[in-house]
């Protein structure tokens, strides 16, 4: 399922797959009506001259007309575009570009603009002259001459599109529902199934001592995503234990280490090529399996921000905040253990992300960035309360604690004015105090405890 995902999501997010649609649907309707006007029923058309009386050389200038303006507003419309975000893209992250070209709205405006030019080079081809058989499709015309206006609306609505995406908020904004979306989509339950005492990641491992194998990629690139329930079949039928050595995310490079398996005799060829075709191997990273992807893309917006060469705090604080609602989607949610049993037994050993991992991810580096700006230290302090208020797990907690730490050697170090400091340990004291006390109760969970 998931190899058949990974290139299905590739040609949704592609450029010319959407508007191949459009255009495709405009050639259909373009049949469609041309068919009704040569059945000869337009008997009612002939009672509205004025809006479908047309001759036909009225009808050849109009319909060129139509179809040379949408090539030229596609050319100019995209062109500027492309500039604006590359602009964007240089003050924000490189990744803006990317997004954009993927955005459903982006490719429908595409296919709107070369569907109303196949249209009218379909319908124009069938008017013809008295000499030659007069032939004028008046309600393939007219419905030209409303895909124009139509046309029209649209351009303006692309503009102010662009010009509210290209903003910080915007750009963001869209970043972190897209990664709210993998947390939701990736960790709803768990994989496998793992006893008890197997979620205790410091526990010592019970294959210790065993031989193990290496299967090696048979590419280099990023590890877009991972075939779970391949894995834990092929361990299954196979009765051996596989480790995966590469997580989601990271870069893979050729004839290296892909899986390890804990197993005495050589492997046969049909089942090193299906543990390799497990693993989806691309030149960038997506979202679809990488939730730390899009955390990656806020931080190096909020870094971007930081740096002296721009300064811009504002934008730094607004990652800040939904870095924090991120995670606090992620707090309460449960992530598989690396360990993957089936019927008691160990089957395959994941290397996947943790909460600890995401939350350093997200944090570790503007922190570092953040040195002497209280107005981003104090906005961390706040997001990490906020984000310790929707879990009660220990360790969770106990990161979310050190990160506390964290800021507050930081402020130490950093932080000259008196005032400053001052604000920042009554903003620490009521921090400290809040993880102390536990995370906030719900409604319902009041109501269940009472």
């Amino acid at each position: 399922m998931t190899k058949l995902k990974n290139p299905w999501s590739k040609v949704r997010s592609s450029l010319w797959f959407l508007p191949s649609l459009i255009v495709v649907a405009s050639v259909v309707l373009a049949l469609a009506l041309l068919e009704i006007d040569y059945s000869g029923n337009d008997r009612w058309m002939a009672e509205w001259p004025r809006l479908f009386g047309v001759g036909s050389a009225g009808a050849r200038g109009m319909l060129s007309t139509i179809a040379g303006s949408m090539m030229s507003v596609v050319g100019v419309t995209f062109s500027m575009t492309l500039v604006a975000l590359s602009m964007a893209s240089s003050q924000y992250t490189s990744r803006v570009l990317r997004n954009f070209m993927s955005s459903r709205l982006t490719q429908a405006v595409l296919g709107i603009f070369a569907g109303i030019f196949t249209y009218c080079l379909i319908v124009l081809r069938t008017i013809r002259a008295g000499d030659e058989g007069a032939f004028v499709p008046s309600l393939a015309v007219f419905f030209g001459f409303i895909l124009a206006i139509g046309g029209v609306g649209v351009l303006v609505f692309f503009i102010h599109h662009v010009a509210s995406s290209i903003q910080a908020a915007s750009i963001i904004a869209s970043v972190a529902h897209e990664t709210i979306q993998a947390v939701d989509r990736l960790f709803p339950k768990q994989l496998g199934h793992s006893p008890a005492e197997a979620r205790d990641e410091s526990s010592p491992n019970p294959l210790t001592g065993r031989k193990w194998q290496t299967v090696l990629a048979r590419a280099s690139g990023y590890l877009q995503g991972v075939d779970n329930a391949a894995l834990l079949r092929l361990a299954r039928e196979q009765k051996i234990v596989v480790r995966m050595e590469c997580g989601i995310g990271e870069f893979v490079v050729q004839d290296t280490a892909l899986v390890s398996l804990a197993r005495e005799n050589p492997l046969d060829t049909g089942t090193t090529a299906a543990l390799q075709a497990a693993f989806t191997l691309s030149r960038h990273r997506t979202l679809e399996q990488d939730a730390a992807f899009g955390i990656r893309q806020i931080v190096d917006v909020a870094l971007k921000a930081l740096s002296p060469g721009i300064n811009d705090t504002t934008t730094a604080v607004m990652c800040v905040d939904y870095l924090a609602m991120i995670l606090s989607r992620l707090a309460p949610k449960d992530i598989p253990s690396s360990q993957r049993y089936e019927d008691g037994a160990l089957q395959v050993i994941a290397k996947g992300p943790s909460f600890q991992s995401l939350l350093s991810d997200a944090f570790d580096q503007i922190r570092e960035s953040a040195k002497g700006n209280l107005g981003i230290m104090l906005r961390m302090l706040g997001s990490l309360e906020t984000i310790a208020s929707l879990t009660s797990d220990p360790g969770r907690r106990q990161a979310l604690n050190e990160q506390v730490e964290f800021v507050a050697e930081l402020a130490n170090r950093s932080l000259e004015s008196p005032h400053d400091r001052t604000r920042f340990e009554t903003r620490l004291a009521q921090v400290s105090e809040a993880l102390k006390t536990g995370p906030l109760l719900s409604i319902h969970d009041q109501t269940a405890k009472e």
